[in-house]
């Protein structure tokens, strides 16, 4: 069955726990909101850099604990496969949600490029420009450009970076083609990629309910996840690619491969090898 059907069953079917839910995680979240902003507040910040805590940054610790509990306040168990590299690294990963981040961030801090509509989000936009995302508006060569030059800077101060090589979100049906032009900040900085798959669902497959609907705001999908059914989510971290000379063509390749292979999706690419050629 595709995500299609599965979707067009799940809407037939009426979900009566949905208000049980509600009555949960509401409370849940807003407790979640009201005590950890201010923690939040005074830790994300110039001082906050300077402190450890178990060998790790003070700011980037409690961005992890936010999103971990934010995560979990909408009903997802969170589950890692792999390990994470430290250091500078360029995690790429498919993209699935507005939640993405948040879920990378429950495992690893990482500055992320995201699209410029997300500073505008409400709590998740705060979060992410205080977690240091830089973001990219679509659609402009010059921001491209301008926001690459900031990747290589970041990984150069020996910090990891995350972006969504698909441009956009999809169903989680499969994994569209990566743009090749981003995996060149790897090279110019001379960091490993590690691809990272991520899925949202219950026995290793992809619940089609999370993904935006077409048309859905930020605002609507949040609500129907919230009072959604309690489901995993699953981080893979891939095993890391070296930056070779062959380019950042096979880096995109070999990262959506090694992402495909994680989730079980077929490898095929849908766009034509000139497309491909174009990004190069």
């Amino acid at each position: 069955m595709n995500a299609t059907a599965d979707t067009a069953v799940t809407a037939a079917r009426p979900d009566r726990l949905r208000p049980l839910r509600y009555l949960w995680r509401t409370p849940l979240l807003l407790v979640h909101i009201l005590i950890a902003l201010p923690l939040a507040l005074l830790v994300i910040n110039p001082l906050g850099a300077r402190l450890r805590i178990g060998g790790q940054r003070l700011d980037h610790w409690m961005t992890s604990w936010w999103s971990r509990w934010l995560v979990r306040c909408f009903g997802f168990r969170l589950r890692r496969f792999g390990q994470p590299q430290p250091g500078a690294t360029l995690f790429v990963a498919n993209h699935l949600s507005w939640l993405d981040i948040e879920l990378l961030h429950s495992q690893a801090f990482m500055c992320f490029v995201a699209k410029a509509e997300i500073s505008r989000w409400p709590l998740v936009g705060w979060l992410a420009s205080r977690a240091g995302t830089i973001y990219h508006q679509r659609g402009s060569g010059h921001s491209l450009a301008a926001v690459m030059a900031v990747v290589v800077e970041r990984l150069r101060q020996g910090l990891p970076v995350g972006v969504f090589p698909e441009g956009g979100t999809g169903a989680g049906d499969r994994v569209r083609t990566f743009h090749a032009r981003i995996f060149q900040v790897a090279v110019e900085a001379g960091v490993p990629v590690q691809p990272v798959a991520l899925r949202y669902g219950s026995d290793g497959r992809q619940d089609p309910a999370v993904a935006f609907a077409p048309g859905e705001s930020f605002f609507g999908n949040f609500l129907r996840v919230l009072g959604g059914p309690g489901m995993d989510a699953e981080v893979h971290f891939c095993t890391p690619i070296p930056v070779a000379a062959d380019g950042r063509r096979r880096l995109a390749e070999s990262a959506r491969a090694a992402i495909c292979q994680a989730l079980g999706l077929p490898e095929a690419n849908e766009r034509s090898s000139a497309a491909a050629a174009a990004d190069d």
